[in-house]
């Protein structure tokens, strides 16, 4: 019989939690640039894999005592995080290669538009006034960002579109799992991480094997750095420090800090592409940056009380 054990968190942990998922967020923007880059002399699932396994071979030789003695409750939910991954990478890189840029990162981040559904549905949380307000705002400042001036899609880049929002999706799902298996005391968020790193590595090797015979491999140095960084970074750091923060805010709160990505592609692209955005994308951005300060702002300094399965 499973026991529970309540456990209070104080608004400075929630706090410093989104803080690392935010540094995770700026991670990922800057990846959309180095996929472009990786993927002129890499296939899909041959760069997926590449990442995932590198950085799962990194993290187990870097702690490798911290990964004895790992529960049945952390392996299962690893594999389950590391399956959503592996549709998540799936759609994000297709839907680079057969999108626009801007489309695809609206659509990666409509998981700040299905976080809130999906946490209601697996866990009857009702999203509160301040949440519905801030992915009201978000959600705005990606429509503008991104979308056509008629605020319409590209229907030439349909399929692209396709796999991107199917993306946002699938990532939605994986905040969710992880934010339930996070709560379990038996769950280890460290060992969960790095297992999952495992898991969508091996799914991604599988269908490179299986579509992308004979397997490529990085020809200049600039493709490796920036295989090597979406290695390192962009996957290994990432996704193990993302169940140890979401042990410590809320599901809804991480749904609103990954949609901060296309801020953060943009000032990359910016920078590295020369790309310069309209009016409209900066008065995106500002509501997005905004929207993320809303929800942090504390107005009644209240802590929260949790409840853990253990």
């Amino acid at each position: 019989m499973k026991k529970e054990v309540s456990v209070q968190i104080d608004r400075k942990q929630e706090v410093r939690a989104d803080m690392m998922l935010l540094l995770i967020t700026l991670f990922w923007g800057v990846s959309y640039y180095l996929m472009n880059v990786s993927l002129t002399e890499l296939s899909t699932f041959t760069l997926n894999a590449y990442r995932f396994l590198g950085a799962f071979a990194v993290a187990v030789a870097g702690t490798f005592p911290k990964m004895r003695h790992i529960s049945g409750e952390t392996f299962f939910a690893g594999i389950a995080v590391g399956v959503a991954l592996s549709f998540v990478y799936t759609g994000a890189t297709l839907g680079v290669q057969y999108t626009t840029l801007s489309n695809s990162a609206f659509l990666c981040s409509t998981t700040v538009f299905f976080t809130p559904i999906l946490d209601f549905l697996f866990f009857r949380r009702k999203p509160s006034r301040k949440i519905i307000v801030a992915v009201i705002l978000c959600i705005a400042g990606i429509s503008l960002m991104t979308l056509k001036e008629d605020f319409s899609f590209n229907m030439a880049h349909l399929k692209g579109d396709l796999f991107s929002l199917g993306c946002g999706f699938a990532y939605a799902v994986d905040i969710v799992i992880t934010s339930r298996a996070v709560r379990n005391a038996r769950v280890e968020p460290y060992q969960m991480g790095v297992i999952s790193l495992g898991a969508c590595g091996a799914i991604m090797l599988v269908m490179a094997l299986a579509t992308e015979m004979p397997l490529a491999h990085p020809h200049t140095a600039f493709v490796w750095g920036a295989v090597i960084f979406l290695s390192l970074f962009c996957t290994g750091i990432a996704f193990i420090v993302q169940p140890i923060a979401q042990q410590y805010t809320e599901a809804s709160h991480v749904g609103i800090i990954f949609s901060l990505e296309p801020v953060f592609a943009g000032v990359t692209a910016f920078f590295l592409a020369h790309e310069v955005l309209t009016v409209r994308g900066y008065i995106g951005e500002a509501l997005m940056i905004f929207a993320l300060l809303y929800m942090e702002i504390d107005f009644g300094g209240a802590k929260l009380n949790r409840r853990r399965k253990g």
